[in-house]
């Protein structure tokens, strides 16, 4: 059962996680092709609500995204045992939150 609801956990984040890049990818094609230094993105998202749920929600999804991605190449490649693996995907999981966060909380806050 586990590994089904890990199925359905990394798809779904995955379907959100998807519109979310292009649109990571497009603001950062704007920003390089018109020449904004990094003050000039800041002076634009500091304080923004709309970019604070937008990187938001982006971090929720690919940290659960990566995690469970990382525990299924470490279980193929070193065979972990699942007592082992499930405190690893939580500890990968939520180190990515963590980092995450404090990122769209210095570009936004």
């Amino acid at each position: 059962m586990i590994g089904l609801r890990l199925y359905l956990a990394q798809r779904i984040s995955a379907v959100i996680m998807a519109p979310l890049m292009i649109g990571h990818i497009a603001v950062m094609i704007y920003a390089v092709q018109n020449g904004l230094t990094a003050s000039e993105i800041l002076s634009r998202t500091q304080g923004s609500v709309w970019w604070g749920i937008f990187y938001g929600l982006f971090v929720v999804v690919v940290s659960v995204h990566a995690a469970i991605g990382v525990r299924a190449v470490v279980f193929e490649t070193f065979r972990i045992q699942e007592n082992w693996l499930n405190p690893l995907t939580w500890v990968i999981g939520l180190s990515l939150f963590v980092l995450g966060g404090r990122a769209v909380a210095a570009v936004v806050l």
